[in-house]
């Protein structure tokens, strides 16, 4: 097992980077923080991207971090690097995993929506509402709804995914498809539901879906996260309030 070095020699690699751009010692840099590469990677993971993808994804991050990082800035390379693989992960989310054909203007504007719920979110210390989103980016009320109502086009489920030649599990899907789904009944409240969460602010976003919809305990989301479960179970009375809120608005 290789002995990692200390944060000296490391200070001093990159300072040698810096002088020379020698590959050698770029490949010692990414090589020493692989594991932190794959660490970011793995709070992404169970979201339609593949582990596998994710590394590499969190790898070619890691590689820019590496080329774009000047110590004298005085900031941490973890966290630097950090900012700089998630960006990549949350680009690679956006632009690269939508399920169904989406035009490019309606992805745009998805994405504008989003961004602009997340500066609103940080001005006004809450989540905004779907006016206040309009407001903000100067169009109307029904496009912001339509943009959120987007996000179903990112990820869909695949109706038959059993091996060629399972006859009997196919019928048994065809015949699940088949039936009345009691639960039709409550499409338009699902349907407010995942707008109202994606107005929520990117963390307390993901801690909602965890919750709710992979059935994580507190102290598990706590873990995914990195944060105390306390923390985690305020922020979910927090989300759930400006959710009550924000359906009170529309």
């Amino acid at each position: 097992m290789t002995t990692r070095p200390s944060p000296e020699a490391i200070s001093d690699l990159f300072d040698e980077y810096r002088e020379t751009k020698r590959r050698k010692i770029r490949n010692q840099l990414v090589e020493i923080h692989i594991g932190f590469a794959r660490h970011i990677a793995g709070r992404y993971k169970n979201r339609g991207v593949t582990q596998e993808d994710l590394h590499q994804i969190a790898l070619l991050g890691l590689v820019k971090s590496v080329d774009r990082y000047d110590p004298a800035n005085g900031a941490a390379f973890t966290s630097f690097a950090g900012r700089t693989i998630e960006g990549e992960i949350k680009h690679y989310f956006r632009d690269a995993t939508w399920a169904v054909r989406v035009p490019r203007s309606a992805k745009e504007l998805h994405l504008a929506v989003r961004r602009a719920n997340d500066e609103l979110s940080s001005s006004l210390g809450r989540s905004p509402s779907v006016n206040e989103v309009a407001e903000h980016l100067e169009i109307e009320r029904d496009q912001v709804i339509q943009a959120l109502g987007t996000a179903a086009a990112f990820s869909t489920a695949p109706l038959e995914v059993s091996a060629p030649g399972d006859d009997a599990g196919s019928a048994d899907r065809s015949a699940r498809l088949a039936t009345i789904d009691d639960d039709l009944e409550g499409t338009p409240d699902r349907i407010m539901a995942r707008r109202l969460i994606d107005t929520l602010p990117e963390r307390e976003r993901e801690i909602v879906q965890l919750r709710f919809f992979e059935q994580l305990t507190q102290e598990q989301i706590a873990e995914r996260v990195g944060v105390s479960q306390m923390h985690v179970s305020r922020l979910l009375r927090q989300s759930l309030a400006s959710m009550r809120q924000g359906a009170g608005d529309d």
